[in-house]
């Protein structure tokens, strides 16, 4: 026989670490066989054919990790090497006709070949089994990769990575109050479709709280039969497309969780495609469709959870509205949760939703600083950290995104001692990461066109410096005499540059939640003080101030908040100055006597007023029910309230660079005029009551008197220096009029600037002193600093010895009982000779108290009289 045992035997020496010698063994050894019997040989032939792939079942085996598979394998190798036994014994015997009959006679040999059939028989099942499962694996890969190609895979990780983030980030206490709203509770017991509404400002801590309440259902729908699926897409940043993305992340998120529909939806793609829609995942209409017909297809709950809703353009916004709306027309057991800023458009969009507010807690700011403080600055002394927890808890004022990033400046700073942190806390500087948050947010809003962002960022400035909440016409109307060119000189020709909504809708990310049905109602205001931070500290890009946009030492902070007060004083100037404003009366005198007289009063009950209860009240409380008016109806503007009332704080804030005019003060403080006698009588009624809050006689004024009282130093020095004070813009006697304002208002500082000025002879006389006197008189109990006045005397010494009016002085201070001036008068008298001199002549008259004066200044000894204050 020509069969080689050895190559076999060898095959199966364990040092070979292989089976497949002994497969290729046994088959030389079958081929050998087959010629015994025809039945036996049929058998061998089968078996033969079973063997050709038993070493590739062994490998599809390792690689499925199928343990039924390597069962099979077991049993069918047994049954080889039980074969190859048996034929090794008879093959070793010689002659062919002895291993015919002993196979034939035997019959162990037949009934092993018979067993291995049986045995491969079992094992081509199983590997028909595992094969089609590898082909349904291929298959599911297939429709995964395709799927994630059409729909965008990508997106959908960065999506959970982002959701992560999140989780490590909130302190879960901080949102655990949003589940106790009836409207949460109210939205998740409903058995059918239902919306609901999480607003809140930015950086308010929106998307934390989405976050949580992703995992909130989630947690909720776990015990539950058929569980809940939730998807979920964070809005991060504004774009095209936004709406294709949001619907692809939703479809993709279910597909993932209900991977059995995913073969129902790769038809439908490919029926659409068929249909000549070769792009379906960039149609919002198909995208729609397929995610409308995958919610029939679910029996079980659904919920989208969509953040940041403000974050995508209008169409994109008006699509997914849209979609979700007839998805919830169309399908009974949807769940929509959206948050977004309270931003008017938006919320026309989402008209009766039901919404949660995520407004301004200080309980809930202390649990997020808390959390961002063991977070980061875990390090920190026991009292450095109560500190920082407290302070920044008290500025935080709902910001969590501001909270967030001062936590983690503090931690790039390395601050550790108490001191350094004190002093930090005192000024918290703008957060590099807030501001390039911001920026980016006004480049968003504004469609990076520069007259858009020359309008957001002057509301802005005029939102950081004005000194009260600003209503919304009164915003757009500041703006727009801003902006407007100059040929634009009345009321009438300024509203047609108004447009207020299209200034709120740059800038709405930065301001507080609005009521759109009250455009008067003063509501608009920066949402946080970063966000002045951020203006002053960019105000240099749009006001070409001289300061470096990177420097925010005290000094560079303080010139560019200066600059923005000019510039909004420049706004108030400019506006006052409108001609309507100086040729029309606000309101006649008999309609102020008439529309003064109180209404639905009984003027015959004593009680209905009392003096006490007056105290007690504001000034609002005091106004409540009396007569009013609206400038506006005047002819006046949305302007003018503010303009009137304020112009003064901001021109008493500017000294130098930003000072105003003289010319625009003199026309805006023209004594007697029609424009200033309007501003004046609206100074006094910054609420727009008929009955003033106090008395301010415009008679009394002029441009010299405001400044004195209102401008700042330098700009009064400038006025005194430069001005005419001759012209008819003047009081007859400017000097003696701001004098007199002075005196009454207490500003005493201003009266030395007056006499040092090339004007100040106007002042050395007796009258001056006669007016100091009787101030003096009036106000003596009410201020402490009089002494600076009465040093003024110094100046007039000469005069009053040349002019022979020091004795009469004293004699008028002597009668209005004026210790301080007889003081100094007595005492200077002492160490001049000439001014004793005069004192005694002018005290010529034989009275009793001229007696007593004189005797006084001829010894100096003031103890003589008592009849100081």
């Amino acid at each position: 026989m020509a069969l080689d045992l050895a190559t076999p035997l060898t095959s199966l020496d364990p040092a070979v670490s292989t089976v497949f010698g002994m497969v290729r063994g046994v088959t030389a050894v079958a081929i050998t066989l087959s010629t015994a019997d025809e039945d036996f040989a049929r058998q061998i032939a089968q078996m033969l054919e079973q063997i050709a792939y038993i070493d590739d079942c062994d490998t599809l085996g390792q690689k499925v990790d199928k343990k039924d598979i390597h069962k099979a394998l077991v049993l069918v190798y047994k049954k080889l090497l039980e074969f190859y036994s048996a034929a090794y014994e008879i093959l070793s015997r010689r002659g062919a006709n002895v291993i015919v009959g002993l196979i034939l006679e035997n019959g162990h040999l037949p009934e092993i070949v018979q067993d291995f059939l049986r045995q491969a028989d079992t094992l081509r099942k199983l590997v028909q089994k595992a094969t089609l499962e590898i082909v349904e694996d291929i298959k599911a890969m297939l429709y995964d990769q395709e799927i994630g190609r059409w729909l965008g895979s990508s997106a959908m990780r960065q999506q959970c990575q982002y959701h992560a983030y999140l989780q490590d980030l909130r302190a879960a206490e901080a949102c655990e109050f949003l589940v106790r709203y009836r409207n949460f509770i109210n939205w998740y017991s409903a058995s059918n479709s239902q919306h609901l509404a999480l607003l809140g400002e930015m950086g308010s801590g929106k998307t934390v709280a989405m976050g949580f309440l992703v995992d909130e259902l989630r947690r909720r729908s776990e015990n539950q039969i058929p569980q809940d699926k939730v998807c979920f897409y964070y809005c991060q940043n504004g774009g095209p497309d936004q709406a294709v993305q949001i619907l692809s992340c939703l479809i993709l998120s279910l597909l993932e969780q209900l991977p059995g529909l995913k073969k129902r939806f790769y038809g439908w793609y490919k029926q659409a495609q068929a249909s000549g829609n070769f792009e379906p995942a960039t149609d919002t209409k198909k995208l729609r469709e397929f995610l409308q017909r995958l919610l029939e297809a679910i029996d079980r709950q659904v919920f989208f959870v969509i953040d940041g809703l403000d974050e995508c353009d209008r169409t994109s916004r008006g699509v997914i509205l849209k979609c979700l709306e007839t998805l919830s027309q169309k399908v009974s057991r949807l769940k929509v949760l959206l948050s977004f800023r309270p931003h008017d458009e938006i919320l026309g969009q989402a008209e009766g939703m039901p919404q949660l507010q995520l407004g301004c807690a200080f309980s809930r700011d202390s649990v997020i600083v808390r959390k961002a403080v063991e977070t980061h600055l875990s390090c920190l002394p026991k009292d450095v950290e109560a500190l920082v927890i407290e302070k920044v808890s008290q500025l935080a004022k709902g910001n969590a995104i501001w909270t967030k990033m001062v936590i983690e400046l503090i931690q790039t700073r390395g601050i550790m001692a108490i001191g350094p942190m004190r002093l930090f806390l005192e000024e918290v500087p703008l957060p590099g990461q807030l501001s390039a948050l911001y920026t980016m947010l006004l480049s968003r809003c504004t469609s990076n066109e520069p007259e858009n962002e020359r309008l957001a960022r002057k509301a802005l400035a005029i939102l950081a410096i004005a000194r009260r909440p600003l209503s919304i016409l009164e915003l757009a109307w500041a703006v727009a005499m801003g902006t407007a060119p100059p040929e634009v000189t009345t009321v009438a020709a300024l509203s047609d540059w108004v447009d207020h909504q299209r200034l709120i809708g740059l800038i709405h990310p930065f301001i507080a939640r609005l009521n759109f049905g009250d455009l008067k109602k003063r509501q608009v205001r920066l949402i946080h003080q970063s966000v002045r931070a951020f203006v002053i500290e960019h105000s240099a890009d749009h006001l070409q101030t001289q300061t470096t946009p990177a420097s925010t030492d005290r000094a560079t902070l303080h010139r560019r908040t200066e600059s923005l007060e000019g510039l909004l004083l420049e706004i108030c100037i400019n506006y006052l100055q409108l001609d309507e404003i100086g040729t029309t009366a606000i309101f006649p005198e008999e309609q102020v006597a008439m529309e003064a007289l109180p209404r639905d009063v009984d003027l015959f009950n004593d009680d209905v007023l009392r003096p006490n209860d007056a105290l007690s009240c504001s000034w609002e409380d005091l106004e409540h029910g009396m007569a009013r008016y609206d400038p506006a109806d005047r002819g006046f503007g949305e302007f003018f309230v503010y303009a009137s009332c304020h112009w003064m704080h901001h021109f008493g804030a500017v000294t130098n660079s930003s000072l105003p005019s003289l010319a625009s003060i003199e026309n805006l403080c023209q004594a007697g005029s029609t424009r200033l006698d309007n501003w004046v009588q609206q100074n006094c009624r910054p609420d727009c009551a008929i009955q003033p809050r106090f008395e301010f006689d415009s008679s009394l004024y002029d441009p010299l008197s405001i400044a004195s009282l209102y401008g700042s130093e330098a700009m009064l020095r400038g006025m005194l220096e430069k001005s005419d004070l001759r012209e008819d813009k003047f009081l007859p006697d400017p000097l003696i009029g701001a004098a007199t304002q002075i005196l009454q208002w207490g500003d005493f500082p201003r009266l030395k600037i007056l006499l040092e000025s090339k004007h100040g002879h106007q002042l050395q006389n007796l009258d001056f002193f006669r007016l100091i006197i009787k101030r003096w008189s009036a106000f003596a109990t009410q201020f402490k600093d009089w002494d600076q006045v009465f040093d003024h005397i110094d100046y007039v010494l000469d005069i009053s010895v040349q002019e022979q009016w020091a004795g009469k002085l004293l004699s008028v201070a002597a009668g209005a009982r004026c210790m301080p001036i007889i003081r100094r008068l007595v005492t200077r008298a002492q160490q001049n000779a000439a001014l004793k001199e005069e004192l005694i002549r002018g005290l010529s008259c034989n009275e009793p108290q001229q007696d007593v004066l004189r005797a006084v200044v001829q010894c100096g000894d003031l103890d003589l009289i008592s009849i100081g204050k």
